[in-house]
């Protein structure tokens, strides 16, 4: 019995690349979008859009109670202790970059900062920059065959120098889900900070900030079915007092003259000038939206689908897998075939994948490859969309082999 998504109903642009023979298999990158979000965000410009926190009007006010609700429902989604711990960004990778920023004063010379080899650009660059900047030693974590961030070895590299700790929660190439559990405690130990890069997880099940027990935690709207340009940076109250703005501007202002200034606390002292109104307001309709559905039916679902992925990958002669992965997502090259030239031909069939270094350019060349083949999975695709990838996949292969 063919496996079918009963949710692909609610994605209309899903039904739209369908009718043009398209096949979406690249939701790590970006989700399509529900019904749901779609219809939350025509309400926001129909009835009147606003700036918010400073308007005495109504559409003002309106807005503002909407954009708040929002952070009490990430607060509540990420089981945050208060509203106050979430503060609003343009994404993942903005979240970090605002870390790096505003921790670098708690850095001194001669201290570490700990990566792992598997991470995306966007939590190692801000971090490789900080290391620059202050005279620190960055250190990457090694991988075991896997695709898992060698504990036993995290255990002798986490040491009294180690001042953060910054991993991704689940591998946006190698789609595996790291042992935080065991990670984190590491670096507590220390004393040093932990931030967990939440971008390919977050959309996975349901997860809790306060078990995890990370000082922050960041995802994307946009990987969550959600709008673009928005994102959610958590951080617990005391490691939020830690953290200096790098931004200026309107709102986050307490008290300022021509001369000094001083700023409010978190959040909203993290938040300068207008922020995502409509994508914040219409993140808290994708939150309402994930929250109505069964989360453990969507995670069987995944699981099922996933296991179909690879077992027809793995049934292709020359293919590689890279790692062991998990969860939602495969990276493979083939022997002999460049991976651009196959994503070229799987895209003239009308597959939607995405090839190249996936922005983690290290992680690849340990693995001793320039680029592979990335399938993502999301809540919306069946059985039948494999199907048309591996048709669209043995097609391409007898032309290039």
């Amino acid at each position: 019995m063919s496996l079918i998504s009963p949710w692909r109903a609610d994605f209309p642009g899903i039904r739209a690349l369908a009718a043009e023979g398209q096949t979406y298999l690249d939701s790590a990158a970006t989700a399509q979008k529900p019904q749901a979000v779609l219809d939350a965000l025509l309400a926001y410009y129909a009835h009147g859009a606003a700036n918010v926190h400073r308007a005495q009007h109504v559409p003002g006010e309106r807005a503002t109670r909407a954009f708040e609700e929002t952070r009490h429902q990430a607060a509540r989604w990420l089981n945050a202790a208060s509203a106050e711990e979430i503060v609003f960004t343009r994404g993942a990778t903005e979240s970090l970059n605002l870390l790096a920023y505003g921790l670098e004063h708690l850095f001194t010379a001669g201290e570490q900062i700990v990566v792992s080899a598997a991470e995306h650009h966007a939590n190692l660059l801000p971090w490789q920059q900080l290391a620059q900047r202050k005279g620190l030693e960055l250190v990457v974590l090694p991988l075991t065959r896997q695709g898992d961030i060698d504990v036993a070895q995290a255990s002798t590299l986490i040491g009294p120098r180690t001042r953060l700790l910054a991993v991704s929660q689940l591998s946006n190439v190698l789609g595996r889900w790291q042992a935080l559990d065991r990670l984190i405690p590491l670096a507590r130990a220390q004393g040093a900070l932990t931030v967990v890069d939440g971008a390919q997880g977050a959309v996975h099940g349901r997860h809790d900030v306060q078990a995890l027990g990370c000082d922050f935690y960041t995802c994307s709207s946009h990987k969550l079915y959600g709008p673009d340009g928005v994102g959610l940076l958590y951080g617990n109250r005391s490691a939020l007092q830690n953290l200096r703005p790098w931004q200026f501007g309107g709102e986050m202002v307490q008290q300022a003259d021509y001369h000094a200034a001083t700023w409010r606390s978190a959040p909203l002292g993290l938040e300068a000038g207008t922020p995502a109104v409509s994508g914040v307001i219409v993140l808290g309709a994708t939150l309402t939206y994930l929250d109505s559905l069964d989360a453990s039916a969507i995670g069987a679902h995944e699981a099922a689908l996933h296991r179909l992925l690879l077992a027809g990958l793995q049934r292709r002669e020359g293919v590689r897998l890279l790692g062991e992965p998990q969860t939602a997502l495969a990276c493979f090259t083939v022997e002999g075939v460049h991976s651009g030239d196959l994503a070229h031909l799987l895209s003239e069939q009308g597959i939607a994948v995405r090839a190249g270094h996936h922005c983690a350019m290290p992680l690849l060349q340990r693995l001793g490859v320039s680029g592979a083949i990335r399938v993502s999975l999301g809540l919306y695709n069946d059985e039948a969309d494999l199907q048309r990838l591996f048709d669209a996949l043995d097609k391409g292969l007898e032309l290039l082999r």
